[in-house]
């Protein structure tokens, strides 16, 4: 997940990658058994019920995602024609080439595990180990970038972001029914009043489930995420299914942030060792060639890759129940899910979910009564959003040279009233094309399947160039990596990434032959 940055980044935790198999044969085409591998997407569809779901003709077709991270690349595995690239948000939306794309490798990754496939196919077609398919791999991706390069990401950009899939949710051929957040932060307030919860909420009362990773910080004195930590979103922890369909030798990592009584993870998916597609010369990939696998792939470790799992069966779910709201939804992925016998549930949550008890039996029955399902969701409180930005960042701030972001002011420097955010936002206003309260930030329509960028204004919240800062990232990055796992298992403070940004774009600004142009920072 991305704590104030990315809960979870590529190469964590090359454990685990040893299976117990008495043999492995890998497929040449991908690099690895995925049979045996138990962080395959093959293995993890079997072990989550996907595949009964491919049988039975549910593959996520219809059904729209969108993925609100560090951007997709536009690797083998992700160009079918199933993405879709929605606004670039983030700071790389002012260099030239960097639209859309992901230098960071963490949505790459993500992506590739919620609707990767290597070409589009008949529902039985993914039930072939020897191709690479995602949990949900007809399931519409839809890119809304808000990580730069180094994973630098503020708030404001997300809740904007947030905001922006609200309002087109239903664009033709989107569709979008599924938010996928693996981002977070430790903010400072309760999430009645906190303005990123407030987001998803709305979301959450339009229609869209908004699927939130827990964190990456197992220690005992945190707790979830922001906006995992709110009851009105599917916050998602990891598990370790040992790469067997039953339940009985599941396990949660150690680091895998643990809620409290009143309020923890609602499920957990595989997260352990996951399989995803990683960006060649990428910052990720860079920093941790450990983790490449074959020359396609990355292993990592996180509530990030547990989310996206999530997401995926999320969409297949709402393919066969269009008309199921986010409440429902959830209901059915808890109630039926199966526990977690070696942990408890302020780690667990209901446990696994179980896709087959959802997917093929009457939902009528597993829901129950509508008057019992309005009963248990009347204790929830619903947020007011008009609380603090800065207490919503916790400790998680973006800089430009050696000033941080801070206060209650948005990127652009404008002072923040949540009173009026709150109100255009539920009215769905806060949009105006491709302004975002009043601020141009993007384009203004679709352009051949893609959302055009837009010029932001001359000057930063500091009076600089946008261009020629050095943004720094504290968000979307575990800690160091060390020997074969992450140094503490746990986030370090920072966010998507610890790196910052040393020069204003990539040495070769665009993307070619598979790769970056250049592999280093110029």
């Amino acid at each position: 997940m991305l704590r104030g940055v990315a809960v979870s980044t590529l190469g964590a935790l090359l454990a685990g990658s040893g299976l117990g198999v008495a043999h492995a044969e890998v497929d040449p085409a991908l690099g690895y058994d995925a049979i045996a591998n138990k962080g395959s997407l093959f293995n993890i569809a079997e072990v989550v019920g996907a595949h009964d779901a491919y049988r039975k003709g549910l593959t996520g077709k219809g059904v729209g995602v969108a993925l609100i991270d560090t951007g997709v690349a536009p690797v083998p595995g992700l160009t079918s024609g199933n993405v879709v690239n929605g606004p670039d948000l983030s700071f790389d939306s002012q260099l030239d080439g960097m639209a859309h794309l992901d230098a960071f490798g963490h949505g790459t990754h993500m992506a590739s595990i919620i609707a990767g496939r290597d070409a589009a196919g008949t529902p039985s077609s993914y039930l072939d180990p020897g191709r690479f398919t995602g949990i949900a791999p007809d399931a519409t991706l839809v890119n809304v970038k808000v990580g730069a390069s180094n994973g630098a990401v503020d708030v404001t950009q997300v809740i904007a972001a947030i905001d922006w899939v609200v309002e087109h949710a239903k664009d033709p051929g989107l569709n979008i029914r599924v938010i996928t957040l693996a981002y977070g932060t430790d903010s400072l307030q309760s999430s009645t009043v906190d303005p990123l919860a407030y987001a998803v909420e709305n979301a959450w009362r339009k229609g869209i489930v908004v699927v939130a990773a827990g964190g990456n910080d197992g220690r005992p004195d945190k707790t979830l995420a922001n906006p995992a930590y709110d009851p009105h979103v599917l916050a998602v922890g990891a598990m370790d299914s040992a790469g067997t369909v039953s339940s009985s030798d599941d396990t949660v990592p150690n680091w895998s942030t643990r809620g409290t009584d009143a309020r923890h993870v609602d499920v957990v998916a595989p997260g352990v060792s996951v399989l995803g597609l990683r960006v060649p010369g990428g910052v990720s990939d860079s920093n941790n060639p450990q983790a490449r696998v074959g020359e396609r792939f990355a292993r990592a470790s996180g509530t990030s890759q547990a989310t996206a799992v999530a997401a995926g069966e999320a969409a297949l779910i709402l393919q066969k129940y269009p008309w199921l709201a986010p409440d429902q939804v959830k209901q059915l992925m808890t109630t039926t899910a199966s526990g977690i016998l070696s942990s408890l549930p302020i780690l667990s949550g209901s446990g696994l979910v179980n896709l087959r008890a959802v997917l093929f039996n009457p939902v009528n029955s597993l829901l129950g009564t509508v008057g019992g399902l309005l009963d248990s969701l009347g204790t929830k409180r619903w947020g007011s959003g008009t609380g603090s930005l800065e207490k919503a960042r916790g400790s998680f701030h973006v800089g430009a040279g050696a000033t941080e972001l801070r206060g209650e002011i948005d990127i652009f420097g404008r002072a923040w009233s949540g009173y009026t955010w709150t109100r255009q936002a539920s009215g769905g206003s806060v949009w105006n094309y491709g302004a975002w309260l009043g601020q141009r930030m993007t384009g203004d329509g679709w352009q051949d399947h893609s959302w055009p960028t837009a010029s932001w204004p001359a000057t930063d919240w500091t009076g600089a160039s946008w261009t020629a800062d050095a943004w720094s990232a504290k968000t979307w990055s575990n800690g160091s990596w060390s020997a074969k796992t992450w140094s503490g298992d746990t986030w370090s403070a920072k966010t998507w990434s610890g790196d910052t940004w040393s020069a204003k774009t990539w040495s070769g600004d665009t993307w070619s032959a598979k790769t970056w142009s250049s592999e280093n920072w110029s």
